[in-house]
């Protein structure tokens, strides 16, 4: 017979192996989290003050900004400032009102889906409040538990995440390599082919910290041999890429071989909200299913009529455009005669390749930023491998001349620093926790 206090022992032994949900968070951080006592306000959750464009205003002081996707420079564009002006003084921030299905629908969001679709060559297009749960929700609307994933290993979080809901099974190849590709379409076709599934590969048309474009032509090529649909993220190459600024299926030009073509409003269109095109019988088969649309309030009508107004601009002043990439190519052929590693870059994404630790990385852009006035972002271990510190530009057509001149100057002090180990002295001397690396 069982005591009481033999079973209430025995409860009290149940309840106290349950570990607090909080234990494992304040024990660990997380491989970015470790460094915020040292780098929150400044190395990460930064703020820039004043109107964005070329030069803001950091901790009091001007500096040169590379850290902003206002690609073509519309983020301060007087006719910009205008529509978005008027649209909230019409419409105000809420209208309209609920989900597009219920009634957050209205002919301007219509409209701007008809003009995105005719813009990238698609029959149809379906808006987007956000780019990453969009993608997220896209991802998961597309697949079910018996179809194949195929993706890039070095895909953006958000199709990570998207693909992370997938039941299914999901194949990663290395990036840009055609033959990994090959490799596994055909360990996906042998999966499909027992599951009764389809398969889906998922690319990006700009990878955004190394700025090369997507192999896009090479994989649309594979798709009659593998029976596959591809979907392309092209966030940074519309607006940036092709004879139209169509993107990087235009660049490359295999835009009808992409199925399902997404981008975000908020790089070359510097606003908030995204889209999707593609034929219409997978736009009409989205709008019912994607559930970040369904169950969340439309896009207000302050970015809906923002953004007919920039993409109206788009298409009717290219010397944008021209501008960003007269800078880009100023810009990079710079760094590539001075002998930066910029690696193989195709788009406006411009990296710099450097060789040091996290704590050399914190010194040297605190030296940029404090005695150069340059203003960038710095991509450390686990995004990229462990001694290799990546300097990630973004230039606009609202950047100048002068702007390039005084930062590729910086970029040869610093180098010099690096090299003979004075950012070394200066982070070794500091409280820097280096065996959090």
């Amino acid at each position: 017979m069982v005591t009481f206090g033999a079973f209430f022992k025995h409860q009290c032994k149940f309840f106290i192996m349950v570990k607090d949900l909080f234990e494992r968070i304040q024990k660990n951080k997380g491989p970015l989290g470790k460094w915020a006592s040292q780098a929150e306000g400044y190395y990460v959750f930064p703020k820039l003050e004043g109107p964005l464009g070329n030069r803001m205003m950091f901790h009091g002081k001007k500096v040169i900004n590379w850290s902003i996707n206002d690609y073509l420079g519309l983020a301060t564009h007087p006719e910009v400032l205008k529509a978005d002006a008027e649209a909230a003084a019409e419409y105000g921030a809420a209208y309209p009102m609920g989900a597009r299905m219920m009634s957050g629908h209205t002919s301007l969001h219509e409209q701007l889906e008809q003009e995105l679709a005719a813009f990238v060559g698609k029959e149809s297009a379906y808006l987007l409040n956000f780019g990453y749960q969009g993608m997220v929700s896209t991802i998961d609307a597309l697949v079910s538990k018996n179809d194949v994933i195929v993706y890039d290993v070095d895909s953006h979080a958000c199709i990570i995440d998207g693909v992370r809901l997938h039941m299914g099974k999901r194949f990663t190849y290395k990036h840009n390599d055609i033959e990994s590709i090959e490799k596994n379409l055909e360990r996906a076709r042998n999966m499909a082919e027992t599951t009764g599934g389809g398969i889906l590969l998922i690319t990006e048309g700009v990878f955004g910290m190394r700025g090369q474009q997507g192999k896009l032509k090479e994989i649309v090529a594979l798709k009659e041999k593998y029976n596959f649909r591809l979907l392309v993220d092209d966030a940074h190459g519309f607006g940036t890429l092709g004879k139209t600024g169509a993107g990087a299926g235009e660049e490359q030009e295999c835009q009808d071989g992409i199925d399902v073509y997404f981008s975000t409003f908020a790089k070359s269109m510097a606003g908030i909200g995204a889209f999707i095109a593609a034929d219409k019988d997978v736009i009409d088969f989205l709008k019912y299913n994607l559930r970040s649309q369904m169950f969340a309030k439309a896009l207000p009508m302050i970015f809906v009529k923002g953004a007919l107004k920039r993409l109206e601009m788009l298409r009717s002043m290219p010397e944008l455009k021209d501008k960003l990439w007269e800078n880009v190519d100023y810009l990079q052929n710079g760094l590539k005669e001075r002998g930066f590693n910029i690696g193989d870059t195709n788009t406006c994404v411009t990296p710099v390749y450097l060789e040091g630790s996290i704590p050399e990385a914190m010194v040297m852009v605190n030296d940029l930023r404090e005695n150069y006035s340059i203003f960038l972002s710095i991509v450390v271990y686990p995004v990229i491998p462990k001694g290799i510190i990546l300097l990630r530009m973004i230039p606009t057509a609202s950047h100048t001349k002068q702007d390039i001149d005084e930062t590729l100057s910086a970029y040869e002090a610093i180098r010099e620093k690096l090299e003979n180990g004075t950012y070394k002295k200066i982070a070794e001397a500091t409280t820097v926790d280096v065996s959090a690396e």
